[in-house]
């Protein structure tokens, strides 16, 4: 079982890079849906031509009538469709309940789904689900680089409480203006606006300017500062995290006190000392990197507290001398 743990990390990877190649297929497919529907392939510039035979291919094993058929896979991580479930981000109902002052039920239980699972496995969505974290992490290789160049980067530290407070001021701002301002800052919606843009309308938008703001920010300020000090997103699944019943958990007695868990941790927490916190978001890369499998999940509703020095470290064989 630790050995197929161990590489879940890999697996989280597969998930990545499957949902952003998702994101970029679904605009080819609505566009091939759009032309299908025109019946006009004889007016289609051959660049059309190609979009439309390229998807044809491609759907035609899973889909009888694509203009009805495809409606069933449509949207992005924010909010959309799968295979005909309506499935919507938390943030996007937090804001759409705030904009609109009332509650609109059916959206409301788009996000049931989301909130279960995140009740169950945690900040989970940051790090399986989440298209800019397919771009964070490789961005924080490229600062990794850096530092080992010498470069100060990624240095500074904040309090995490801030994206608390941005949360709450993006629902009060929501709630004066009507408008549901989290779409503007939350890199999952820009993502899947910003690649949609790019694709069905041959151009990015403002979203993709900040989003490269955010890129830098985490390169040259603080390592995955986005994630863990603005995010509104963020914020939210860890008050959700806070309750979850899938932890990882330190087997102290084969640990070596090695610290490669909190070096590898991209949200600075400290396995080391048993400090998950509601920030962990599962991501398995701690697990995979600890060469003793001291590092692995259980259930259960709260962290153990600190269970002090590993017991094939030397502090620990120090202290039992």
């Amino acid at each position: 079982m630790k050995a197929i743990v161990r590489h879940l990390n890999k697996v989280r990877w597969l998930v990545l890079t499957f949902i952003f190649s998702m994101l970029i297929l679904l605009p080819y497919l609505h566009l091939y849906q759009t032309y299908e529907a025109a019946h006009a392939y004889d007016l289609l510039a051959p660049n059309e031509k190609f979009i439309y035979d390229s998807m044809e291919w491609l759907s035609k094993p899973f889909v009888n009538d694509p203009e009805v058929d495809l409606n069933y896979l449509k949207g992005t991580t924010w909010s959309g469709t799968l295979f005909g479930l309506k499935m919507s981000d938390p943030l996007a109902v937090v804001g759409q309940v705030s904009a609109g002052k009332m509650i609109y039920w059916p959206f409301l239980l788009t996000a049931l789904i989301p909130v279960l699972l995140t009740l169950v496995f945690g900040r989970f969505f940051c790090g399986w689900i989440c298209p800019a974290t397919f771009i964070y992490e490789l961005n924080d290789n490229l600062a990794a680089l850096l530092r080992k160049a010498g470069l100060p980067v990624s240095k500074l530290k904040w309090s995490k409480r801030l994206k608390y407070y941005i949360l709450a001021v993006g629902i009060v701002v929501s709630a004066a203006t009507g408008m549901i301002v989290f779409a503007s800052l939350y890199p999952p919606a820009i993502i899947g606006r910003e690649i949609y843009y790019s694709i069905a309308l041959t151009g990015f938008g403002a979203g993709m300017v900040f989003f490269l703001l955010t890129l830098f920010f985490d390169l040259m300020v603080t390592r995955r500062g986005f994630c863990r000090y603005v995010c509104p997103g963020g914020a939210l699944y860890s008050l959700l995290g806070w309750f979850r019943l899938v932890r990882i958990k330190r087997d102290v007695a084969s640990c070596n006190d090695c610290a490669k868990c909190n070096v590898v941790c991209q949200f600075g927490l400290d396995p080391l000392r048993d400090n998950f916190s509601q920030e962990c978001n599962n991501c398995t890369a701690c697990i995979a990197v600890c060469p003793t499998d001291a590092l692995s999940f259980t259930l259960n509703i709260r962290d153990v507290i600190f269970q002090g020095s590993g017991h094939l470290g030397h502090k620990y064989k120090r202290e039992t001398e």
